[in-house]
């Protein structure tokens, strides 16, 4: 009776590890890098969406911040190849490959303050139902786009009118269209890696560079600027992706876990940007009191605001009817949003 019994036990216990074994092969680590530090927007977002995948799956999240895995340009690569399951990149960089993508550099085409916004990512006809379609031709699912901040102008010069920006190297995101808008406001645009920025101004080789106030505090771009000036023109857009052939092969019961934790991300972001951009200009000030910061009047910001349109027409030239039609309903989605 008793052998008996031991056996029933030992097979009980060989299925227990069987089934336990197969519940571990499911169990994956999937790697997510992005543009930032962990302490910053990006990486903020990140962390969240780690904590909600991790919180409701057997998989592990492991989080690359900025120059773990490169430069923009690489961990985009990696991402199309699969190496990397998630990635965070600005339109800025995928501009290249994704031209409508531009459209976030158009200036003044979206309000500067991130509170103004949220409505507008979350139910925006353009961002949920046209780009992905984009993205998955470049073997991307776009899971999320967020907006990161105001961005403003950092100069070694105070600005305040397009003139000041004559002769002013100013750096930008390898972006066509962005190149186009520094030349509208009278600059000399120079497309430079980020890691060659801070040496960049430091030596002279540029004069200026944009980015929301988190950053150029977080970065302490302003320890080699003198001049930070608000002119609206814009707010820091970046997309989540997941390498598209990883994603087509997941289960449902994945997919829902991914796109629930991109939408607690979301909403966490939207959330923790309240006060953020205040907050670092203190910080700046506090930091460097001789800083001069200019928040331009609407009668300053007129003359960017004239020099913006050529850039829109610069983008349907560039982009054709299917930029024209992103364009279009982006104008109506914000519309929609901000009323």
């Amino acid at each position: 009776m008793r052998s008996i019994k031991s056996r029933f036990l030992a097979g009980l216990a060989s299925t227990a590890i069987v089934l336990a074994g197969a519940v571990a092969a499911q169990a994956e680590t999937w790697k997510y890098a992005f543009e930032e530090a962990m302490t910053d927007v990006q990486g903020v977002y990140a962390q969240k969406f780690k904590e909600e995948v991790e919180a409701n799956s057997d998989h592990e999240i492991q989080l690359f911040p900025f120059g773990t895995l490169g430069e923009s340009a690489d961990i985009m690569e990696q991402a199309q190849a699969g190496i990397l399951q998630f990635v965070d990149q600005s339109p800025g960089f995928t501009g290249a490959l994704i031209p409508e993508a531009q459209v976030f550099f158009v200036p003044y085409l979206l309000p500067a303050k991130s509170e103004d916004l949220g409505d507008f990512f979350r139910n925006s006809k353009a961002i949920n139902e046209m780009f992905p379609e984009l993205y998955a031709e470049q073997g991307l699912e776009l899971l999320k786009m967020f907006p990161e901040g105001e961005v403003v102008m950092n100069t070694k010069d105070p600005v305040e009118k397009p003139e000041d920006l004559n002769e002013v190297k100013f750096r930008v995101m390898t972006n066509p269209l962005l190149v186009e808008s520094y030349k509208a406001f009278g600059a000399t645009p120079t497309p430079l890696p980020w890691g060659e920025v801070y040496g960049g101004l430091q030596t002279n080789i540029i004069q200026g560079q944009e980015n929301p106030l988190f950053w150029v505090e977080s970065t302490k771009m302003y320890e080699v600027t003198g001049a930070i000036t608000l002119t609206g023109h814009n707010n820091f857009t970046t997309a989540v992706m997941a390498n598209k052939e990883f994603y087509d092969g997941l289960s449902d019961e994945d997919k829902k876990v991914i796109q629930d934790a991109t939408e607690a991300a979301f909403e966490h972001i939207l959330e923790y940007q309240k006060g953020l951009s205040e907050e670092s200009l203190a910080k700046i000030k506090e930091a460097k009191p001789e800083m001069t910061i200019s928040d331009l009047t609407e009668e300053q910001r007129a003359p960017f605001k004239e020099a913006a349109a050529k850039v829109e027409a610069k983008f349907i030239e560039m982009t054709g009817d299917s930029g024209k039609k992103i364009l279009d309903q982006m104008k109506e989605d914000l519309k929609a949003a901000t009323q």
